[in-house]
């Protein structure tokens, strides 16, 4: 059988040159989220570098004068968060983040190479979120599956951010990944905690 050529144009190999290491950064982002203390912290007292942190986010997010409010249980955390506006100024403010994020990063990578470089990050997250979960869960006796759902959910949601951050500061030089709005947020998580959301001059944080 005869060896088949494979023609690559132009575009295409430039495609192929751009993306493969933001892909390759992507799953190493990916397979370090199975190290991160999801959930461990949750109800203690404020540390220092949570204060920071927390700061630090509220700074990118636009309320920098919102007060650390530390929820003590499950209960408190989850009705918090079922509260949250999705129309809030705070959530509205992390939308535009996000729609920023993505169109960045569309600029570096195609439709097909960002869906599956999300797609590794959420499964990933989601795996070792879950896993930490059921610990915790069991730890606290937590029976409100419901609530179990929405703080996963919440770290699955910041790892996507985060990882847009990456994308996108490798397609703006200037732009500092470890710096950024949802950098800070998953220094939230990374301290083993819950950020449910800012709400009126509170951020609450389990």
């Amino acid at each position: 059988m005869d060896n088949e050529t494979i023609d690559i144009d132009g575009p295409g190999f430039a495609a192929l040159e751009r993306e493969a290491p933001v892909l390759a950064r992507l799953r190493r982002f990916a397979q370090g989220l199975d190290r991160v203390p999801w959930f461990a912290r949750l109800g203690e007292p404020p540390k220092a570098s949570l204060r920071e942190a927390a700061q630090g986010y509220l700074d990118r997010l636009g309320f920098p004068d919102a007060e650390l409010a530390i929820l003590p249980d499950w209960e408190d955390a989850g009705a918090a968060a079922e509260t949250e506006g999705w129309a809030s100024p705070a959530w509205e403010a992390e939308e535009l983040a996000r729609a920023d994020l993505t169109a960045q990063a569309l600029t570096l990578l195609s439709e097909d190479a960002l869906d599956i470089g999300l797609r590794m990050v959420a499964s990933h997250a989601g795996e070792a979120a879950r896993a930490a979960m059921e610990e915790e869960a069991a730890y606290w006796d937590v029976a409100e599956e419901g609530y179990r759902n929405l703080a996963v959910g919440a770290a699955a949601q910041v790892s996507h951010l985060a990882a847009l951050s990456l994308i996108a500061a490798a397609a703006d030089p200037e732009m500092a990944a470890d710096d950024s709005l949802f950098a800070w947020k998953m220094k939230l998580f990374l301290e083993g905690r819950w950020p449910v959301g800012v709400v009126g001059n509170s951020f609450n944080v389990f």
